[in-house]
């Protein structure tokens, strides 16, 4: 009998520490992410927590400009939400002209957005979040710098994409998220 409850401890321990699964529910990170991606989380690469509070018990890598994270929305904070960094601490970022300038610079990643607005400095251990749909996304122009705590983890790989029951995008299955 203690054979059976080996293989669920070993699924529990996975998903609280190593993995997440994900879901996209919106066309926030058109076209990157398709409504009905599903997506496996890297969980550890940020660090190690603890599963009762939060916690880190060992920090990892910093986020970078360019990661696509999963995070805790800061509005609501039973809910998860993805987007994409653009802004990390000790950044300058400002929007003209529907063009997203870091650092005085047009970055790498680059597109438009809806607004003009900065600049603005991104506080230690924060960070500005923005949808790749930017015209149809709530991000951090509207609820501000994200908690270095409240992200949950990297995007990794899409595992299951499909619209429906009837369309399933085979050619995304297995592809990295970048």
């Amino acid at each position: 009998l203690i054979w059976c409850g080996i293989p669920i401890v070993i699924v529990l321990l996975v998903r609280m520490f190593l993995f997440g699964f994900y879901v996209i529910p919106s066309g926030s990170m058109l076209e990157t992410l398709q409504i009905g991606d599903h997506l496996l989380v890297n969980k550890f690469l940020y660090g190690l927590r603890n599963p009762f509070n939060d916690d880190y018990l060992i920090r990892g890598v910093e986020p970078k400009v360019g990661d696509i994270i999963v995070f805790r929305y800061p509005k609501d904070r039973s809910l998860d939400y993805i987007k994409r960094i653009v802004g990390v601490p000790g950044d300058t970022l400002e929007m003209r002209n529907k063009v997203l300038y870091r650092n005085g610079v047009e970055p790498l990643i680059m597109i438009p957005g809806r607004d003009n607005w900065g600049p603005i400095s991104v506080p230690a251990d924060k960070f500005f979040a923005l949808g790749d749909n930017r015209d149809d996304s709530a991000d951090s122009r509207f609820w501000g710098f994200l908690d270095r705590n409240d992200i949950r983890g990297k995007a990794w790989r899409i595992y299951w994409s499909a619209d429906g029951l009837s369309n399933i995008r085979l050619n995304r299955i297995g592809r990295a998220v970048e």
